[in-house]
C-alpha cells in the first residue's frame, strides 16, 4: 500500500511489474481521475484514499453510489472477487493485507451520516447566487442584503435569516435604492422564489448549526492513519447544482482557513471531488475563476485535490493544467466529438515511445489505467499503462447496521447530531415588527383619546351655549311679564275712579263714529 517514499498505485512497465506509485511530497499538487463509466475509477479513487489514510493524511471523498462506504468494513477472502485480487497481486507484486479503515460518515440530510452544515454568511452571496441560478441583477440585491446585514447587526445563519432579510429590504426598499442602488421588489421577490426552490430540494438541511469545523474533518485515528470523511451523496445527487455548490464551499472553506505550510513532506488532506463535471456545467466566469484561484493557491496550504470526472474535457484548461498527478481510464470514442477529446487526452501526457498514448487510452481495460505521477522535482512522469492494485478494503457497499455502529464509533454525535436555532436575522427583525407594530397601535389609541376628548369638547360647548340662550330668553319674557302686570294694576286703579270711566267712554265713543 505504502512505499518507502509513496503510495503503491498498481504495476506499470513491461509486464505489469514496475511499481507505479503517487509520491506524497507531491500530494497536493492535485490529480485527475478520468475515464468512461465502469472502466474503474471508484476502486481507484478508493486505493488512493486507503493509500492517503494510511500515511496519516485526512481524507475527503463522496460516495454517490454508495460503494465507497465499503472503506468502513475490511475486505474479505470470501468475496466473489477474492481470487481474482490474488491473480492481480501476483502479477504486479503486491501483498494484500484485508483492513478496515477509520471512517466518518457525513451527510446533508442527517439521515446516512452525521448532519453537515454551514451558516448563509459562510457561503456567502457569489456561491449563493450560483446555487439558485440568479441573475446579475438578482445577485446584486443579495449583495445588498448581505450588507445590510452585516451593517444592522442581523446575522444570517439559516434560510429563514435570509427570507426575512429580503423582506426588510422589500419593505424599504426606497431608502436602500438611496443609498445603494435600484432596488425593485420584484427582483427580492424573484430571489425569494428560487430559495423556495433551493428548500425544496433540501437547502434547509445544509444551513444552520452547529456548522461544520474543518478540525473535525482533519483527525487522526490513535493508530497514526488518516481520517477518510465520506459524504453520503447519492441522495443529493437529485440536486446536483446543491451538490457541487456545498463541494466547493468545502474547499473554499480550507482554503480561507488553513494556514501556509509551503511544501510539506505530505499533505494535510486531500480532496476528491466526484463528478466535477457539475461543478463546471454552465458556471459563470466569476465562479470558474475562483476555483482556479482555489486550486492554485490552496496547494501552499497542503491540500490535494483530486477531480474525478467521465471526461478530462469536462474541466477547464486553465485547471486541468495544474493536475499533476494523472489516471485516465479508458475513453469510448464513438463520435467524432469522442474521437477529438480523446487525441486532446493523450497529448496532454508525456509521451512512452514503448506505445502510443491515445491508443493505449482507448484499449485499456476495466481496472487498468493510463497514469502518470510526478516524479522528482515535480516533472510529470512518463505515461504508464498501469494494472491497479485491488483495495484493502471491501470493494461495494455495506448495510445499514454496520453504517450505524461506524457512525456511533465517530465520537461526532453529540456535537452535530442536534440542530441549534441561537438568536439571529429573523429573530432580531421580528422583534423589531413586534416593537413597531406596538408603537403604531399606542401612537393610534393616543390619536382616538384625542379625538374623543376633542369631541366631548364641542359637545359641552354646545351645551352651555344652549343654557346661555334659554336664560336670556326668560329673562326678556320675566320683564315683559312684569311690564304687562304693572299696566294691568295701573289701569283698574284708573277705571275705579270718575275721570277714568270718563276716559273709557270716551275711547268707546270715538270707535261707535268710526264705523
Amino acid at each position: 500500500m505504502l512505499t518507502a517514499n509513496g503510495i503503491f498505485v498498481g504495476g506499470g512497465g513491461e509486464g505489469y511489474k514496475t511499481p507505479q506509485e503517487l509520491l506524497l511530497k507531491y500530494g497536493n499538487r492535485h490529480g485527475l481521475i478520468a475515464g468512461a463509466t465502469g472502466t474503474g475509477k471508484t476502486v481507484t479513487l478508493q486505493i488512493l484514499a486507503e493509500g492517503f489514510s494510511a500515511a496519516g493524511v485526512p481524507v475527503f471523498l463522496s460516495d454517490v453510489k454508495g460503494d465507497l462506504a465499503g472503506l468502513a468494513v475490511a475486505g474479505s477472502a470470501q468475496a466473489k472477487l477474492h481470487d481474482a485480487f490474488m491473480r492481480r497481486c501476483e502479477t504486479i507484486g503486491y501483498r494484500l493485507d484485508y483492513q478496515a479503515f477509520p471512517v466518518a460518515f457525513w451527510d446533508l440530510f442527517g439521515e446516512a451520516g452525521h448532519p453537515i452544515r454551514t451558516t448563509v454568511t459562510e457561503m456567502g452571496p457569489l456561491l449563493l447566487s450560483r446555487l439558485m441560478d440568479l441573475s446579475e441583477a438578482q445577485e446584486g440585491v443579495l449583495n445588498i442584503a448581505f450588507r445590510l446585514a452585516d451593517e444592522e447587526g442581523l446575522p444570517l445563519l439559516d434560510l429563514k435569516d435570509l427570507q426575512a432579510m429580503l423582506v426588510w429590504i422589500g419593505q424599504n426598499a426606497g431608502e436602500i435604492s438611496l443609498r445603494y442602488g435600484n432596488v425593485a421588489t420584484a427582483t427580492v421577490g424573484a430571489i425569494q422564489r428560487q430559495l423556495l426552490v433551493l428548500e425544496n430540494e433540501g437547502g434547509t438541511h445544509l444551513f444552520g448549526e452547529p456548522a461544520l469545523e474543518l478540525a473535525d474533518m482533519m483527525r487522526i485515528a490513535p493508530d497514526g492513519r488518516g481520517q477518510i470523511n465520506i459524504l453520503a451523496a447519492d441522495r443529493l445527487m437529485g440536486s446536483p447544482r446543491l451538490y457541487a455548490t456545498f463541494l466547493l464551499w468545502l474547499l473554499s472553506e480550507l482554503f480561507e482557513e488553513l494556514p501556509e505550510v509551503g511544501n510539506p513532506d505530505k499533505p494535510r488532506l486531500v480532496f476528491f471531488f466526484d463528478e466535477a463535471h457539475l461543478l463546471f456545467d454552465d458556471a459563470p466566469k466569476a465562479l470558474i475563476d475562483k476555483v482556479e484561484q482555489v486550486a492554485r493557491l490552496i496547494r501552499s496550504k497542503g491540500v490535494g485535490v483530486f477531480f474525478v470526472t467521465q471526461n478530462p474535457a469536462d474541466v477547464p484548461d486553465d485547471i486541468l493544467g495544474q493536475l499533476g498527478n494523472r489516471v485516465q481510464h479508458a475513453l469510448r470514442a464513438f463520435t467524432a466529438r469522442d474521437q477529438k477529446d480523446l487525441a486532446r487526452a493523450a497529448q496532454t501526457y508525456r509521451p512512452n515511445p514503448a506505445f502510443d498514448t491515445e491508443t493505449a487510452i482507448r484499449e485499456v481495460g476495466t481496472g487498468e489505467a493510463v497514469t502518470s505521477f510526478l516524479e522528482e522535482k515535480g516533472v510529470p512522469g512518463i505515461v504508464q499503462r498501469t494494472l491497479i492494485r485491488p483495495p484493502a478494503s471491501r470493494l461495494g457497499p455495506i448495510d445499514e447496521a454496520e453504517r450505524r455502529a461506524a457512525i456511533a464509533a465517530s465520537g461526532l454525535g453529540g456535537k452535530y447530531d442536534r440542530t441549534v436555532d441561537r438568536d439571529s436575522a429573523f429573530e432580531r427583525l421580528q422583534a423589531r415588527a413586534a416593537k413597531a407594530a406596538e408603537a403604531a397601535a399606542e401612537a393610534e389609541a393616543e390619536e382616538a383619546r384625542l379625538k374623543e376628548e376633542e369631541r366631548e369638547l364641542k359637545r359641552a360647548r354646545r351645551y352651555d351655549g344652549a343654557r346661555q340662550t334659554d336664560s336670556g330668553r326668560s329673562r326678556r319674557s320675566s320683564r315683559s311679564d312684569s311690564v304687562a302686570t304693572a299696566f294691568g294694576k295701573s289701569l283698574a286703579r284708573q277705571l275705579g275712579t270718575r275721570t277714568g270711566r270718563a276716559i273709557v267712554r270716551g275711547i268707546l265713543g270715538s270707535l261707535f263714529k268710526s264705523r
